[in-house]
């Protein structure tokens, strides 16, 4: 791995010390295209030596150098649409991502904030007001005018009274009435404009799209219609070369074939293109006839009413608002693909140089040019006779289920042709397709399919040579199931990734008993509820209980006993202190009680009990 980076490393400071910036993934395409090259006599099993670094590192820049190689601008071409070209899918999903992470720091700053006084509410509505502007994307939050109209239609649906709930939701409450909000006033907005009452700063979408998608359909056709020209007369001229040997001797140093490989690739990838301006358009359409029907209804709606059920409307302005953030979408996705085509312009801009228009057609003086659509029709009556091969399946349209959608092999083109003769001629279905493998392949011609069906793995093997002599083949036709360590450049970012062996595989077989291991069979579960309650309840109540056990004369030496108890605990109790008083003992006596001299008794009572204090 550290030689590989360093022979990157090294090849891409000769090329900057030469005057050419490369990047890392060309750089490593290349260098695993040369290696496989089996002129290059490299064995990339075994580990290299200095000589043959040295040796690589030479063969690399002088190819990265070569500008007067069309193989080199298509690997160029291959390496930039693949890094640079995305779906529709993700190419919305990345841009949504970018919008959040744009407008995160202004729901950031609302759904935190806890106004307390009346001005700080303010502060937070007239940032809800921003947040609502910027992610409508309709008009400049700069403009004075943008932003009256945006209050007066958030204050319609938001009246600044409802600060206080707003502030008393969570935080995602809050963002999700911070979207919700910005639909509405979009919608509004939307409305307006139509009815001509507003939408000062709104860009008329649907108008510049009918326009534009039109022009950017023109310019990729008007692409597609050069380089299928270019291919047909590239393909005329490297037959008569086989056919004359004059004309190959006349032919040969001209670098014809790499010639057309690129501008195979460079219509493979505008068909590419095409097909998703065909998809903006058939969406626009059907978003066009949407938005007026949805502005139609509101009109209805709406009328001259004082007041308005928001079950009715509100409904119908999010409506309004997704629909117009489809027709952003497809502004960005129009703006991507006009972008692509422009720039992929420049790797077929070689074709010019090398071919000028006076010089290609002194080749083409007595060669007859065929274009696809009429090789396709001259075999449109040969098809192959099913019963001539007995271990081969054929599909035909009226056998086969889904004839269209099934998926063939090297891009379309003829399999007999690549290998044999080099070229990328169309295969026509209609011949016949060969299953082999579980994959399918197509044919140029009745003989071609003949010869191919009576030995494939032999052609197979013929178009993988041909795509080692020619790295650029891999793409174009599609053979990354062949080559499996040179991934796809959009599945491999880093260099080293270009370096992946091949997987290797081994036929392997395995035993295992029925039942290895002994049941795990809980037989103690229970599904009812209830059971284990009761369940429960009966161990709680153990722990009230006594185990009790006794003996008998004819028992006591057969079986142990035992009895089980829960053992006392040493408890202590702690009071207050003590303490005692003393009262003094009461002393009282009588006089007088028995009588005496005279006739009346006179009893004296003398207490003499002691005082409380002086005890």
């Amino acid at each position: 791995k550290s030689v590989i980076e360093k022979i990157i490393r090294e090849i891409g400071q000769e090329c900057a010390a030469r005057g050419h910036s490369v990047s890392e993934s060309l750089v490593a395409f290349v260098v695993k295209a040369v290696a496989l090259d089996p002129r290059n006599d490299f064995n990339v099993d075994q580990i290299l030596s200095k000589e043959d670094v040295q040796n690589l590192i030479q063969l690399c820049v002088s190819r990265l150098l070569d500008a007067t190689n069309p193989s080199l601008s298509t690997i160029k071409m291959q390496v930039y649409f693949d890094m640079n070209y995305a779906s529709r899918a993700e190419l919305l999903s990345e841009q949504h991502r970018v919008l959040e992470g744009r407008l995160a720091p202004v729901v950031r700053v609302i759904t935190d904030s806890r106004p307390r006084v009346q001005e700080e509410k303010e502060n937070v509505y007239q940032k809800i007001i921003s947040y609502v502007l910027l992610s409508s994307g309709l008009g400049s939050p700069t403009d004075i005018e943008v932003v009256r109209e945006v209050t007066a239609a958030l204050k319609s649906v938001f009246p600044q009274r409802e600060m206080t709930t707003f502030i008393l939701l969570s935080e995602k409450n809050k963002e999700q009435q911070l979207k919700n909000l910005a639909m509405l006033v979009t919608g509004i907005r939307l409305y307006h404009k139509e009815c001509g009452k507003g939408g000062r700063g709104i860009d008329d979408l649907p108008a510049i799209l009918n326009e534009a998608i039109p022009s950017a359909m023109r310019t990729v056709n008007e692409g597609l219609n050069t380089c299928r020209m270019l291919a047909h007369q590239y393909i005329a001229l490297l037959e008569s070369m086989q056919e004359n040997q004059h004309r190959y001797t006349q032919l040969s140093s001209l670098k014809l074939r790499e010639a057309l490989f690129n501008v195979r690739q460079y219509e493979a990838f505008l068909c590419i293109l095409l097909s998703d301006a065909i998809t903006s358009a058939q969406e626009v359409e059907k978003m066009n006839a949407q938005f007026a029907a949805t502005v139609e209804q509101l009109k209805n709606t709406v009328q001259n009413k004082v007041s308005i059920d928001t079950k009715e409307v509100f409904p119908l302005f999010v409506a309004l608002s997704n629909l117009w953030t489809s027709f952003q979408d497809e502004i960005l996705l129009l703006s991507f693909l006009t972008n692509m085509t422009n720039n992929l312009q420049q790797f077929s801009e070689i074709q010019s140089q090398l071919f000028p228009e006076e010089v290609l057609t002194s080749l083409l003086e007595g060669v007859t040019v065929k274009s696809d659509e009429e090789r396709i029709k001259e075999t449109m009556g040969n098809r192959v006779d099913a019963s001539d091969f007995k271990n081969q399946e054929w599909l035909f349209p009226e056998t086969t289920d889904n004839f269209n959608q099934l998926l063939i092999q090297y891009h379309g083109f003829c399999a007999h042709a690549i290998g044999v003769k080099g070229l990328t001629l169309p295969g026509n279905p209609a011949i016949g397709i060969l299953k082999h493998n579980e994959r399918c392949y197509v044919f140029s011609s009745r003989e071609a399919a003949y010869i191919f069906a009576q030995d494939p793995e032999k052609f197979i093997q013929l178009n993988v040579e041909k795509a080692q002599e020619h790295p650029e083949l891999i793409q174009l036709l599609e053979l990354h199931h062949q080559f499996e360590y040179l991934a796809p450049f959009a599945q491999a970012r880093n260099a080293e990734k270009y370096f992946m062996k091949p997987t290797i595989k081994y036929d392997s077989s395995t035993q295992t008993d029925t039942h290895i291991l002994p049941p795990t069979i809980v037989t103690s579960y229970e599904w009812n509820e209830w059971e284990l309650r009761r369940k429960a309840i009966k161990l709680a109540n153990l722990r009230r209980k006594l185990t009790h056990a006794m003996q008998t004369d004819l028992s006591h030496m057969r079986r142990e006993n035992s009895t089980q108890v829960y053992l006392p605990k040493d408890v202590s109790t702690q009071t207050k202190r003590d303490n005692s008083s003393n009262v003094p003992r009461p002393q009282i006596f009588l006089e007088g009680l028995r009588g005496g001299s005279s006739p009346t008794t006179h009893m004296v009572k003398a207490d003499l009990t002691r005082a409380v204090d002086e005890t």
